[in-house]
């Protein structure tokens, strides 16, 4: 069942939601096979159609403002949002943080949090893990912040839904001759902010199911 719950935001800021999210996304230049399918079925996720091409585009900062609007809770909403498509894979690339710095600029928005980000950069060809995962304590208020997320919109409910799997998909047995060897754990336990990432999708679903009265059993 689908919901009928209004939505605090404009088919313009879903798009121009969509389209900042993406260009992360696509920040580092590596754009899988998979990831198309993902972004593709994401777009559908939002109630947006394939032939919607401009989705497909980066989002100038000056597009950005444009689309989203002057309020800044729905300015900071989106920054969250894009922190944790940087950080979904567990490293944050200085790619990402050029193009987040740039949009926080442009929205006239200063998150202190962000400093604390800096210190997990982190080049994805040098995979250096010491630089990816930083002393815990470093990262306490880029949690805080991230943990603030409220959730309003069905839409944004169901994209974040999509976007963070119930179950991480590199967690699997290694065996040999029908006898396991190793259990070799999810990776994304590894991201520093997994925890805020679970949260918000918790969120999202409770969101949903409480609020719009939907079923969520695709979702888990």
């Amino acid at each position: 069942m689908v919901s009928t719950s209004t939505t605090p935001y404009s088919n313009v800021q879903m798009a121009t939601w969509l389209r900042g999210l993406l260009t992360i996304a696509w920040a580092d230049g590596d754009f899988t096979t998979e990831e198309q399918t993902l972004i593709t079925e994401l777009v559908k996720e939002m109630g947006f159609q394939e032939t919607d091409t401009v989705l497909f585009k980066a989002i100038h900062p000056e597009e950005l403002v444009e689309g989203l609007g002057k309020d800044k809770a729905t300015a900071e909403n989106f920054l969250r949002t894009a922190v944790l498509v940087a950080i979904a894979d567990g490293l944050y690339s200085p790619s990402e943080s050029t193009i987040l710095h740039d949009f926080c600029e442009a929205l006239g928005i200063k998150i202190q949090a962000l400093e604390a980000l800096e210190h997990t950069l982190c080049d994805p060809e040098s995979q250096i893990l010491e630089q990816a995962h930083p002393h815990p304590d470093l990262l306490h208020p880029m949690k805080d912040w991230l943990d603030g997320m409220a959730i309003h919109d069905p839409r944004l409910a169901r994209f974040i839904c999509k976007l963070v799997p119930p179950q991480c998909p590199f967690e699997r047995d290694v065996t040999l001759f029908g006898h396991k060897l190793v259990h070799i754990p999810p990776l994304c336990k590894l991201n520093p902010l997994y925890e805020q990432l679970v949260g918000l999708r918790f969120r999202a679903l409770s969101y949903l199911a409480d609020d719009c009265k939907e079923d969520i059993s695709d979702y888990i």
